[in-house]
């Protein structure tokens, strides 16, 4: 275990020995089910990598829970629901969304805190029709693409305790937000936020979303990586989700191979690999805990605050 700029950091090995007697709660088949696009986690990797943090994550709950008890009982509100938010963010194709979900499935199975939701913030991006009349549509996932003050309102309602919250719901087939459709948010012991920007700092005056965290991940790897992981991820898709009719990218399915690969890359290299260069990978140093991925996707090394 090293230290430095604030992190304890942990080979693979040493944190896979920090799991304890923390079980396995998922099979291969469930495990399935949450694995991303071209994304090749198998049990071991969710036994030595993401085991030891449902145990930390869980330690980190009952700690909070006891801190908002301490508070409640002050103030003389005792069984006041506060819940835990955790937020987790990267890069495009990083498999962030996997993190997620997985990190949904395996938290609600402690009997501390059985009630996960998860959230993302596609909700937030504004309509289409409002980013093309802003002229931004090709600044889809950036910071100003985001309805700031609707995601940071709907986490704030959700950690002050409200009964019910709604947030939209975004359709990756059809690439924009569900008119009318809504995720309601019902008072969970643990609310995961996952999304691109989900540690940028507020403007002046204002709050992030990051404020309301409890604690939060970065998933992280090399930039060609990502790329490699990016281009892969489209050739996938064009095979499966983008030959749907009713997908907007569907004009895609019909590109040679050789086509397919090439408008990948410029799409990576001229929205992605910016958006991560300049938003994105500047707020690592704000997340809790740093997963670090080598090129074959599988988790080489934890990166743990101490403070």
């Amino acid at each position: 275990m090293a230290d430095g700029d604030g992190y304890a950091e942990f080979s693979r090995e040493q944190w896979r020995d920090l799991r304890k007697n923390t079980p396995l709660t998922l099979t291969e088949d469930e495990l399935e089910d949450l694995r991303g696009v071209d994304d090749p986690i198998d049990l071991a990797e969710v036994t030595d990598i993401y085991l030891p943090l449902t145990r930390l994550l869980n330690l980190h709950f009952t700690g909070s829970r006891q801190r908002g008890a301490a508070v409640g009982a002050f103030l003389g509100e005792p069984g006041v629901h506060v819940p835990y938010v955790l937020g987790i963010a990267g890069s495009v194709a990083v498999g962030k969304s996997t993190t997620a979900r997985l990190l949904h499935t395996l938290l609600a199975r402690w009997p501390e805190h059985p009630r996960v939701d998860l959230v993302t913030t596609d909700s937030f991006l504004y309509p289409n029709k409002v980013l093309e009349e802003r002229g931004i549509m090709h600044r889809k996932g950036f910071p100003e693409s985001y309805d700031r003050r609707a995601l940071v309102g709907f986490v704030a309602d959700v950690k002050a305790g409200r009964a019910a919250v709604d947030a939209p719901v975004y359709s990756h087939l059809e690439y924009d937000i569900v008119p009318g459709a809504s995720q309601t948010v019902r008072r969970p012991d643990i609310l995961i936020v996952e999304g691109l920007n989900v540690l940028q700092p507020a403007p002046p005056d204002a709050l992030a979303v990051c404020d309301y965290f409890d604690f939060s991940i970065y998933v992280d790897a090399r930039v060609e990586d990502i790329r490699s992981w990016y281009v892969d991820r489209f050739h996938q898709l064009r095979r499966t989700a983008f030959s749907d009719p009713k997908s907007y990218f569907t004009h895609i399915a019909d590109l040679s191979d050789a086509e397919a690969t090439e408008f990948a890359r410029n799409v990576w290299r001229d929205i992605n690999e910016v958006n991560l260069v300049e938003n994105i990978a500047p707020t690592r140093g704000r997340a809790g805990l740093i997963l670090s991925k080598g090129s074959d996707h599988s988790v080489e090394r934890v990166r743990l605050r101490r403070t």
